[in-house]
């Protein structure tokens, strides 16, 4: 009679034991899943990082491009009419730079008919990574402005970019 309760006792225990983990195979499995996809961005970073290092002329031409087409992008918003640029910036930058150009930038600056902008200075704040950052001043005879422009590598668009205040040597404005 003792070993049989003895042997119902533990029968139960290890019942419950097994309930227990059995309950825990959801657990595991979501843990396991997030583990993967934490693993699967380690990889792709990882595999960004080597590039970069690995072959420094292709990431040397891609900030060689996106600077050409920065340029391009602040040359053709500073010299054309502000009604002009859904059209003329489609492809060239997201939506909502546009507007905000439309609509902040440019009746900020004094775009006359007769003043032209050149791009003066294209310097570059952070070149690693698919978003890079510029710093852009566009001159005119009357005025400079300046601009933070991030560019998108990956979709070939500027998105986002910012007026900024000069002081110094570029402000000319009269």
């Amino acid at each position: 009679m003792k070993n049989s309760r003895l042997i119902i006792f533990a029968s139960l225990v290890l019942v419950g034991i097994l309930i227990t983990q059995l309950n825990q195979i959801p657990n595991l499995n979501k843990q396991l899943l997030q583990a993967k996809a934490t693993l699967k961005q380690a990889k792709t970073s990882q595999e960004q990082s080597q590039t970069i290092v690995s072959s420094p002329q292709s990431q040397q031409d891609n900030v060689s491009d996106s600077t050409k087409r920065v340029t391009s992008f602040v040359k053709i918003f500073s010299n054309q009419p502000t009604s002009s640029y859904p059209d003329t910036l489609k492809g060239m930058a997201t939506e909502k730079v546009i507007n905000e150009l439309t609509q902040t930038f440019a009746p900020s600056v004094n775009f006359s008919d007769k003043a032209h902008y050149d791009v003066t200075i294209v310097a570059i704040k952070n070149a690693w990574g698919s978003d890079l950052e510029y710093l852009v001043v566009a001159k005119s005879d009357v005025q400079s402005v300046a601009y933070t422009i991030t560019y998108d590598t990956d979709e070939k668009l500027v998105t986002d970019m910012s007026r900024l205040t000069l002081k110094g040597a570029f402000d000319n404005e009269k």
